[in-house]
Order: C-alpha cells, then structure tokens, then sequence
C-alpha cells in the first residue's frame, strides 16, 4: 500500500510518502518552515512527491493526518485535505495523536519527556511520557502548571538522583525560558526547573512518524475503525468562548 502522511500541526510543515517496492518501502519527505501557508503547499508537495515516486493519485492507498492538539488553522487545513483525499481517491483515512506523534521519537529517553507546542495566551499544549507511555492527558497549560505536573511526576533513578524532563517540539525554546522566569519558592516548581532540560534543536516535521504510526497501530486495514470527525482541540475557539458555548 502507499501511503500519504499530512503534518500540518505547527509552523513545522511537512508530507511523507511511502511506497510499496518489490522487497519493501521506499520514503519521500518534505519539510519546511510554512508559517501559515500549510494550504498553499501541501497539494503541490504532495503531488511533487509522488511525481518523484512514480505515481498517480489513484496509487495513493490511504491518507493520514494529525488529530491534535495544534494549531486550530493547521489542524483543519490537514483534516480537510486528508478527508478530501481520502473521499476523492475511496481510500482510508486516519488521524494520529498529536502529541504522541512527537513523543514517538524520545520514546528511549532516560526520564520523562514532554512535547510541547505554543498554544498561545501564555499557554502550551503538552504532555508527559515515560518510555513511550504517556502520564496523564494532553494539557493546555500554563508554565507554572506544566511545572508542576513535571514534578509531580518525577521519580528517582537507581543511584537517587531525580529524573529529568526534556521539553522538544515547536513550543520547547518558549516553554523552557517561561519556566525558568517562574519565581522560586514554590517546592514543585523548583523541583520541576531544576529537572527540565531543553532538546536543542529537535524541532522536526513529523509526517514521516505519522506514517510509522498508522502502520504500527493498523489504521489503514479493513475493519480497523472510522476516524474522528475532527481534530482533537482541547481549548474552545475564541468564537465559542465569546458566544459562552458550554
């Protein structure tokens, strides 16, 4: 099967395509740093990329997308493309966690791991991993909240010393500088500074992952369950929050 990944989560843009070969898969990726102009290239990149395989868009088997959180634009840009693909070509469509998608790299990471994203008005979407697993839900969150459920859920390593969280993804630069500008005093949040450490320079596009994903979980065979209407938000729109939706 071929397959389309779409990542329109965050500033980071990027589409992946895999094709079937005799003897297993071939990858294409594009990414870029797209600002808001996720919908002016994922058609374009995504027809590149399948001209570079040697395909047709009747090739293409199944489509996939991030499910959120993210940014409300992105998300919808790529629900909708991702939808539309899949209704146009009659192929399956699936939608992956955004936040497990970026933890999905850190899965070996000694300690806890925390993906984060800008969601704007001083908050951040994240959420805490240990192994691959995740510890608790997806939060939108204040640095000093995120603090605290970093160090809530610290333990020890064998020789006693505490663990430590590595903040990554599009939002960890801000996220990181916020908490250490948090006043001191507070035991959980000291505890919380003097664990965090930043992932420099893993800021990535995560379509390539998105495709590893689906495979993994078998979200593209017969039978495997109909993909949610839409993104996963977290937070209302500012347009429901001043029309005071429940």
């Amino acid at each position: 099967m071929n397959l389309l990944a779409i990542d329109t989560a965050s500033e980071k843009f990027s589409v992946a395509l895999a094709a079937q070969r005799q003897g297993g898969r071939d990858t294409w990726l594009f990414e870029i740093d797209a600002g808001m102009r996720h919908s002016e290239l994922a058609m374009d990149c995504a027809g590149e990329l399948a001209r570079k395989a040697g395909l047709e868009p009747g090739d293409i088997g199944g489509v996939a997308c991030m499910g959120g959180p993210g940014s409300f634009t992105g998300l919808r840009i790529g629900f909708s493309l991702a939808k539309g693909l899949s209704l146009s070509l009659g192929v399956p469509f699936a939608a992956i966690p955004t936040l497990d998608c970026l933890a999905r790299p850190l899965s070996a990471w000694p300690g806890i791991a925390v993906p984060a994203l800008d969601a704007k008005k001083k908050a951040f979407f994240c959420a805490l991993y240990r192994g691959g697993g995740k510890i608790g839900g997806d939060m939108d969150a204040s640095p000093r909240e995120i603090a605290l459920a970093i160090a809530g859920g610290l333990s020890r390593l064998e020789a006693g010393e505490p663990e430590r969280a590595l903040v990554f993804g599009p939002g960890a630069e801000l996220l990181c500088r916020e908490l250490a500008l948090l006043p001191g005093g507070d035991p959980g949040v000291d505890r919380a500074k003097a664990a965090v450490r930043l992932g420099k320079g893993i800021r990535w596009g995560n379509a390539e992952t998105l495709l590893e994903m689906a495979l993994e979980a078998r979200l593209f065979e017969k039978g495997a369950g109909n993909p949610p209407a839409g993104p996963e938000y977290i937070r209302k729109s500012d347009a429901e929050i001043n029309l005071g939706a429940p």
